[in-house]
């Protein structure tokens, strides 16, 4: 498979981002590795802790590991050896020369504890998530995504080639984002994410949940997949897993910190109590979820009931790659008040909000961003938005809201 090349990359190889530690999280399969190996080049050395007998060097011995593997080094999977994050803090505290140790994690969960505590101020934290649209489409370089005029235009210059279809458009949310789909000789998508469930709950979740019945947890993660781009009700959740809502709030915050799912937060102020304050539900790769509810081709996805509840998920987490890829936390809320006036998604930057939609068609009307007038009463500068849909370019709906193509995200 030919390297298809990651908007971190940039970051990555930017002298600006001045740390001696960086640390790539994520959820398994998503490339960290890949991505740093090819960045490192020649003359970084490279160690995986997936290797039992290195992984046990680096908990019992860790002083000795760091002598036999010294910076500039990549250490892989450090979330089997937290033992060594207060000697590579002894490590940079001598020397602060910068990229000296770059870290890969799949658990954050725990992780992101033993580095809070150990590499305060040492470390850059960055996190990757399956391939985004426009790295597939061999345009890493685009900013963030942000729904104004001059952006919208912008990145219609700059992209080359023409929206997807319909169909092509549900065959990337079918398919999902892990790199392993899209190589020449890809697995089967069956085969890969049923061996990759069971290989996150046997490595990653066990432990962490202290998951007695994997058939249990299974459940769980279908029940949640079926709830993508939904208000989370825990207690309906948990019923349709059979488990107590004490261990469902367990295993979601497992789920969360693993980079599985994503709370999107309400936009509230104390201006007005009439806003809603449950977060929505997504699952952070579309190909997994409709693996999960058992979605069998993108055709019948497509035509099926959740085909909107997935383009909402696809659009929302095309989003928040396009912050977190650049190393930046995705400023991103969505609006809903009792009146069940909703707001797909809010972006907040400058003390001002831009409110975004997505809806699956062709011909956006004004009704299709009625709601936008309802920020009015929440005391905020509103900025420009748009309607996020199947349209072939931009073009204006109003003085302050442009439809935008779902393929240029």
């Amino acid at each position: 498979m030919a390297y298809i090349s990651r908007t971190l990359e940039n970051l990555l190889k930017n002298p600006a981002f001045q740390f001696p530690v960086t640390l790539v999280t994520g959820p398994r399969q998503v490339g960290k590795t890949t991505l740093l190996r090819h960045a490192a080049g020649e003359e970084r050395a490279y160690v995986t802790l997936d290797d039992p007998l290195l992984a046990t060097l680096a908990r019992e011995e860790p002083s000795l590991f760091l002598q036999r593997f010294p910076s500039p080094v990549l250490i892989d999977e450090i979330q089997y050896a937290p033992q060594l994050l207060p000697y590579i803090k002894m490590e940079v505290d001598r020397d602060r020369t910068p990229g000296r140790f770059w870290l890969t994690g799949s658990q954050q969960f725990h992780l992101m504890r033993g580095v809070s505590e150990s590499l305060a101020g040492r470390v850059g934290v960055l996190r990757l998530l399956g391939f985004s649209y426009r790295e597939l489409e061999n345009d890493a370089n685009r900013d963030p995504f942000w729904p104004t005029p001059d952006h919208l235009q912008a990145r219609q210059t700059a992209v080359t080639g023409v929206s997807p279809t319909l169909p092509e458009l549900y065959e990337h949310i079918w398919r999902g984002s892990f790199p392993a789909l899209w190589g020449d000789a890809a697995p089967d998508r069956d085969l890969f994410y049923s061996s990759y469930v069971q290989t996150y709950l046997q490595r990653d979740i066990r432990d962490l949940a202290q998951v007695g019945d994997a058939t249990t947890f299974l459940r769980f993660l279908r029940a949640c997949a079926a709830r993508t781009a939904q208000l989370l009700n825990l207690q309906d959740l948990c019923r349709d897993a059979d488990i107590a809502p004490a261990t469902g709030k367990r295993w979601l915050s497992i789920l969360e910190g693993s980079g599985v799912v994503f709370l999107l937060e309400p936009f509230h102020t104390n201006v007005t109590s009439r806003l809603v304050k449950t977060p929505k539900l997504y699952l952070l790769d579309t190909g997994l979820a409709a693996w999960l509810t058992a979605w069998s081709s993108p055709a019948t996805l497509e035509a099926g009931s959740s085909c909107g509840a997935f383009l909402e998920t696809w659009a929302v987490t095309e989003v928040i790659k396009s912050w977190w890829h650049h190393g930046k936390s995705a400023p991103v809320f969505f609006y809903r008040d009792k009146d069940k006036k909703e707001i797909d998604l809010l972006i907040q930057r400058d003390g001002a909000l831009h409110p975004v939609e997505v809806k699956k068609t062709a011909a956006p009307d004004r009704d299709s961003f009625r709601h936008f007038q309802a920020l009015g009463r929440l005391g905020f500068p509103v900025g420009p938005g748009c309607v996020l849909c199947l349209v072939p370019r931009p073009l204006p709906l109003s003085d302050t809201v442009w439809a935008f193509p779902l393929g240029l995200l």
